[in-house]
């Protein structure tokens, strides 16, 4: 990390800045702080899967990571802004991964809560993507997870654009997905949300496979009817508040403890 610290502060980065509004500078810092928390977690891929956010303003633009970093490394400065065709908006000398255009544009562009959209190839995450029966409740983060979770079935590495119409048809009104032998995905209004969101299902999912690991005989499956009573706890709304207003603003405390040069 010594050596990208001494980069920041450069004539590019102060440049990306001088050419941003303050609401998307505050957008690129959450993104950043989002893929700095993943790599945290362990969740991240090398430099492969994605989390990217809509840039406020009626230009459809989003940000997304350079392909060419590992998530520990990402800032603020370094997001690329692309538009809807995938094409950079502000000049960058970092590369885009398609699939990644792919899969985020799709629900960029046509989920209403998808501000922000997050993927992760995460071993537990590809284990349960790959069960018959996906998500299973017999856990409470499991409860709260698949009370918003959809499904969609793999068609190949995702750089089919036509795969985008339904991508968006399989989400529906939800705000978690299982992509089938593929991983996990999370939209939401802020970047908050959104992680929260993915936190929880990949908790779950992480249950899910040591749970299994002892075998199918033992398990305890929840009462009747808790499940649904979980469900009406854990509606989409107040997932946002707690997101925004409680669990953000301290993952971003913890950052900052250990390197705030997400920042930059």
């Amino acid at each position: 990390m010594a050596t990208l610290k001494n980069a920041e502060g450069t004539g590019a980065d102060n440049d990306v800045r001088a050419q941003v509004s303050e609401e998307e500078w505050a957008v690129r810092v959450d993104l950043a702080a989002a893929y700095r928390l993943v790599a945290l977690y362990g969740w991240d891929d090398l430099i492969f899967t994605h989390l990217s956010a809509r840039v406020p303003g009626p230009e459809h633009h989003f940000l997304i990571n350079p392909y060419d970093m590992m998530f520990e490394e990402i800032t603020a400065s370094s997001l690329v802004k692309i538009d809807v065709e995938g094409q950079p908006v502000i000049q960058t000398s970092h590369p885009v991964n398609p699939a990644g255009f792919t899969i985020h544009s799709a629900l960029h562009m046509n989920c209403d809560d998808a501000h922000a959209v997050m993927h992760l190839h995460t071993p537990a995450g590809q284990a349960v993507s790959a069960m018959s029966e996906g998500l299973m409740e017999h856990t409470q983060t499991g409860m709260i997870a698949r009370a918003d979770i959809a499904y969609h079935e793999y068609e190949g590495i995702a750089t089919d654009l036509e795969e985008r119409d339904r991508l968006v048809e399989d989400m529906g009104d939800k705000h978690v997905m299982i992509l089938r032998n593929h991983g996990t995905l999370a939209i939401g209004k802020t970047v908050a949300e959104c992680f929260l969101r993915l936190y929880f299902v990949e908790r779950a999912c992480d249950a899910q496979v040591k749970m299994l690991s002892a075998g199918r005989d033992g398990l305890n499956n929840p009462p009747q009817g808790t499940p649904e009573k979980v469900r009406e706890q854990t509606k989409p709304e107040g997932m946002g508040v707690v997101a925004n207003a409680l669990a953000w603003p301290a993952l971003l405390r913890k950052l900052d403890r250990i390197d705030p040069s997400f920042r930059n």
